[in-house]
């Protein structure tokens, strides 16, 4: 009787409701609840605000709009707004977006030196740029100047039909889309791809109504068998900002880490950028382990030799990156840097002096140089004011005995150890 009913009164709210009940919500409300609804005799006509909305549409949800109309005894038509005359419930008909213009240079895969670490990383992103894959989304995490953004415009560069952004483009563009009354259309340039990449995906934490929109931007593109590369400084589990739900669902494919660059990925990076091979060996062994300080160091001394009219010797690259290579440490040097943060003198090191606080100060130093370097306990009494072997010994197991009960001591000297590494 029911049935019966709703046949000879076909209500366009209420096959809404239907819909909305036997959808996922997020579906619902992204695809079906936008598009305009009328009845012309026997038709239920679905207006999409393009055609690629309607072809989605058509090609996920086809099935169920037909079933659904069905049961009021009509027949579905999904057209594109402007192309039938029906009065559209938004004044935004036809939708345009326009992305900001990509200028960048294509990149190759052979610009990511890897090292033995980075292999399974960057096995993943040559198979995305590759084609279709079983895992999406790629998540590539690691710290700053590693070379995820590299490995995502190496991904870009290679793959076909790409839309790429940095996190905060992606918001800036989704918040545009909203005041400027386009946002279907930016939906749709999102999702009118083959790989989705989003670079600095930290950069959405906190931000409500654009992580929402993003998740459902993730679920749709693996929903048609698409492509979504992510990278971040961390893993998702360690991104702030977002729930547990957002989390979940960006470590669902593949997550992956880059380590950063070695030493001898460096030394092939500043020979790849043309420094001498004695030069590079050198830098490599003093530049901090990123890719962007790499970078920097490179354009410097390429800006040198073309001002100059000469190329940059080892004398030359040291003088010129003086703020910049890391300096080679000495067991005096470590010495005198512990001394001042133990607020004692180095003579007073190196002094027959008994005070307590000074014993303290020189035993510990002592013990940081046993586990920062590979000297030998005759080594370091020569450094502290010419101890025998006995006396380091000693003071090496007075400060284990003063560890075991002064966590704040154990953590002073975890400390001064890992400068001196």
């Amino acid at each position: 009787m029911q049935a019966a009913t709703l046949k000879q009164n076909p209500d366009v709210a209420t096959i809404k409701n239907i819909l909305s009940e036997q959808m996922d919500f997020a579906a619902f409300t992204s695809w079906i609840n936008p598009l305009n609804f009328e009845i012309q005799g026997n038709v239920l006509v679905l207006a999409a605000q393009n055609q690629f909305s309607a072809d989605y549409i058509s090609g996920v949800y086809g099935a169920l709009l037909k079933n659904v109309a069905a049961s009021f005894d009509l027949d579905v038509k999904l057209v594109v707004r402007g192309t039938v005359a029906t009065k559209i419930a938004n004044d935004n008909n036809v939708q345009s977006y326009a992305p900001v213009a990509d200028v960048a240079a294509p990149v190759a895969f052979d610009a990511f030196v890897p090292c033995e670490e980075n292999a399974f990383v960057l096995s993943a992103a040559k198979k995305v740029a590759s084609g279709a894959v079983a895992f999406s989304p790629l998540f590539i995490y690691g710290p700053a100047g590693c070379g995820k953004t590299l490995l995502a415009e190496c991904i870009k560069s290679q793959a076909q039909n790409v839309v790429m952004m940095t996190g905060g483009q992606f918001v800036a563009e989704f918040t545009r889309a909203l005041r400027n009354h386009n946002v279907f259309a930016f939906k749709d340039y999102c999702r009118n791809c083959d790989t989705f990449i989003l670079d600095d995906v930290q950069a959405l934490g906190g931000k409500t109504a654009t992580m929402e929109e993003f998740l459902q931007l993730i679920m749709d593109l693996r929903a048609m068998g698409k492509n979504v590369v992510l990278t971040s400084s961390v893993a998702p589990s360690a991104l702030s900002g977002f729930d547990r739900r957002a989390q979940s669902l960006l470590a669902s494919g593949l997550v992956a880490d880059v380590v950063a660059p070695n030493t001898n990925v460096k030394r092939v990076m500043l020979l790849r950028a043309g420094v001498k091979a004695d030069v590079a060996d050198v830098i490599a062994k003093r530049v901090a382990c990123n890719g962007h300080m790499i970078c920097g160091v490179v354009n410097k001394m390429k800006a040198y030799a073309e001002l100059m009219g000469s190329t940059v010797s080892l004398d030359v690259a040291e003088r010129l990156l003086a703020d910049t290579l890391e300096k080679f440490k000495t067991p005096i040097s470590m010495v005198k840097s512990m001394a001042e943060k133990l607020g004692v003198s180095y003579d007073a090191i190196c002094s027959a002096g008994r005070a307590k606080s000074l014993v303290l100060a020189r035993q510990i130093i002592m013990v940081v140089l046993k586990n920062a370097t590979q000297l030998s306990l005759a080594e370091i009494g020569t450094y502290v004011g010419n101890r025998d072997h006995a006396s380091v010994l000693y003071a090496i197991k007075q400060i284990e005995k003063l560890k075991q009960s002064d966590l704040m001591l154990s953590a002073q000297i975890e400390e001064l150890i890992a400068d001196c590494r």
